[in-house]
């Protein structure tokens, strides 16, 4: 695979995963959590780069408040490699953030945005496609590139990338004609049967200071706040230049304030890179639920389990030795941890965030 001096990478660890409650909380989100094989979703996603960034060159870009946590799940990241937020602000500013820092320490640098909250498989076909998205931009610093899933149902879930003309001399590589957040089923099911639909996997490749030019043109307010922050990077006056403005800037994802204009702006080329990989984005009991073995009547759990006539339940607990048993239940999820239970229908798992905005601060 290609590497280049000024190849770098960003691993968006912002959130709290509310959704995943109780398990994930405040104080240690789920993306710090060892939930896939004892590793958790940060350390994954940092090992997924080996091979296409060198390990001086990877960052993390999370809430400031979880540094130390970071350090001790990523030992090998220096502490300048984590960028850390006074306040999650969505990705647009994570990524402004991120922009601003490289082009202050190399003003060609070019760098992935990837997040912390995916299962991905196989890993060669994501280390390719990745390594293709970089050289993109690599041999075209105009180019923005964002990578698409095939889609396997008309999930309203996830926003879609529509393909256009393949990009030449290349093997998976697409002009961009439109990002699309979060269609309703109708629409969703017309995109599926179209063809030339990916889901948009939130992982992007740009050159920094393209897309710090973008932000001046699309959304001007962040840019004015993120070149204060710039002009202080590095000197004593970081820290509180970066808690006064920081909290202030406009909060909205990098789909609706730059990708979308970036589509039908003539001096950027929007790409699509498509990945034949297994995708997940591990964002609720239920998709986290199928990461785990099932047995011949749909229950699934990472502890010990009884059940007697009891179908399609989910039970975690974060104690491995701890049994979980139910009886004659039907489609059920069920949480354990030190001090929480919970239990909901299997339908109402989006509310699972209003749970856990009621818990005690203490349960949060």
């Amino acid at each position: 695979m290609a590497e280049t001096s000024h190849r770098y990478a960003m691993i968006m660890a912002g959130g709290v995963g509310t959704r995943l409650w109780p398990m994930s909380r405040k104080d240690k989100p789920k993306q710090l959590l060892p939930m896939v094989g004892g590793k958790s979703l940060l350390q994954l996603a940092a090992e997924r780069l080996e091979g296409v960034v060198p390990p001086e060159r990877r960052y993390v870009c999370a809430l400031e408040e979880y540094r130390d946590i970071i350090r001790d799940s990523l030992p090998q990241f220096g502490d300048a490699q984590i960028l850390g937020e006074p306040v999650g602000r969505d990705t647009l500013n994570a990524i402004g953030l991120t922009a601003i820092a490289l082009s202050k320490k190399d003003p060609e640098a070019i760098f992935a945005v990837l997040s912390s909250d995916h299962i991905i498989e196989p890993l060669d076909e994501f280390q390719r496609k990745l390594d293709l998205g970089l050289s993109l931009v690599e041999d075209d610093p105009s180019r923005f590139v964002t990578f698409s899933i095939q889609p396997t149902e008309p999930s309203t879930a996830y926003g879609y990338v529509e393909r256009g003309e393949a990009i030449p001399d290349t093997h998976g590589a697409y002009h961009a004609k439109r990002f699309v957040e979060k269609p309703d089923l109708p629409t969703a099911k017309q995109y599926v049967a179209a063809g030339n639909f990916g889901w948009n996997s939130g992982l992007f490749v740009f050159a920094a200071s393209t897309f710090i030019d973008a932000l001046k043109r699309f959304k001007p307010r962040a840019y004015e706040g993120l070149m204060e922050i710039a002009d202080a990077w590095g000197t004593e006056q970081q820290a509180q230049v970066m808690a006064r403005i920081y909290p202030r800037l406009p909060k909205i994802s990098v789909d609706y304030a730059v990708m979308e204009p970036a589509c039908r702006d003539e001096a950027i080329s929007v790409c699509t890179v498509t990945m034949g990989i297994w995708w997940m984005d591990i964002g609720s009991w239920p998709s986290f639920g199928e990461t785990l073995p099932h047995d011949g009547h749909e229950n699934a759990s990472n502890t010990k389990t009884l059940h007697l006539d009891s179908r399609n339940i989910l039970t975690v607990s974060d104690d491995p030795e701890h049994t979980i048993a139910t009886l004659g239940c039907d489609d059920l999820i069920i949480v354990h941890t030190k001090n929480v239970t919970m239990v909901c229908p299997r339908d109402q798992d989006q509310r699972v965030k209003e749970l856990a905005a009621k818990a005690d601060e203490s349960l949060q």
